[in-house]
């Protein structure tokens, strides 16, 4: 198979490059907003005499509700419906190689737009509420944790799904020289892993979106439609745990392995400079 010539490399690699850093910058603030604007909160206390059957009839509260459910809904349609397998042949068929950035920078948009104009809601209840001293500091410290773990563990298996791939820079790779699609090399675990599940990070993104120390009426909104949304699409068996768990400590034993072999060279190093 023929290579790409190397101004159409430069504008097929160019055009991944700024789809992925749109989704890495993207991705940082949505760091942001569902941890540490959730975390770490000023004392919010809850309304003296609101009930919940008079909140939900406030059109203060009804009006951002309706917009921020709005948005999620725009978030789950385009993320469902760019990755339905028949959407996907007729991006294919339009953008080419580029197919995976389009999806990754239509996601990153689509992000954007749910968090530029999302609306809290401040004259509602919460469904829980410890933003008040003694628990406030401790509760959002520990908040904090449980989030900084699980961000940690997304991160790792990012890395076992191959993120170069999975932000369409791969792809281009491949077709730049030549090498056809990479999915194509992949074994049939992976592919299998791939078809069962669409989230991978499910159980870590309930509990990011969960552990808060408040939880006030859009926060329990935007959990609660993406939980659903998630549920949806998990569908994980004993083999993908097995395959996923095999493929971390693979990556953790090439990274290991590469890091002791840099260790004598670091040694020669500082004895030269010591010299």
């Amino acid at each position: 198979m023929a290579g790409v010539s190397w101004l159409g490399s430069l504008a097929l690699g160019g055009s991944a490059l700024a789809s992925f850093l749109l989704l890495f910058g993207t991705g940082l603030e949505f760091i942001r907003f569902l941890t540490l604007r959730a975390v770490f909160v000023e004392g919010a206390p809850e309304h003296a005499g609101v009930s919940w059957g008079g909140a939900l009839q406030d059109p203060r509260v009804l009006r951002p509700l309706g917009v921020n459910a709005g948005l999620v809904l725009l978030f789950i349609i385009q993320h469902s419906l760019m990755a339905n397998e028949a959407v996907k042949r007729w991006m294919a068929r339009g953008f080419g190689v580029l197919q995976r950035s389009v999806y990754v920078s239509c996601t990153a948009l689509s992000l954007q737009v749910l968090m530029r104009y999302w609306q809290p809601v401040l004259d509602g209840p919460y469904l829980w509420n410890a933003c008040t001293e003694p628990w406030h500091t401790w509760l959002s410290l520990l908040c904090f944790v449980l989030h900084f773990v699980a961000w940690l563990v997304i991160f790792s298996i990012v890395l076992v799904f191959d993120y170069a791939e999975l932000m369409g820079i791969k792809q281009v790779y491949y077709h730049c020289l030549g090498l056809g699609d990479p999915m194509a090399l992949k074994s049939q675990r992976a592919v299998r892993l791939y078809s069962h599940l669409r989230h991978p990070v499910y159980l870590e993104f309930l509990l990011i979106l969960w552990a808060v120390p408040c939880l006030p009426l859009d926060r329990l909104l935007l959990a609660a439609l993406l939980t659903l949304y998630l549920s949806c699409g998990h569908g994980l068996d004993q083999q993908d745990y097995s395959y996923l768990r095999a493929q971390l400590d693979k990556k953790f034993t090439i990274f290991s392995s590469e890091e002791l072999s840099r260790g004598p060279f670091l040694q020669r190093s500082v004895a030269d400079k010591g010299a």
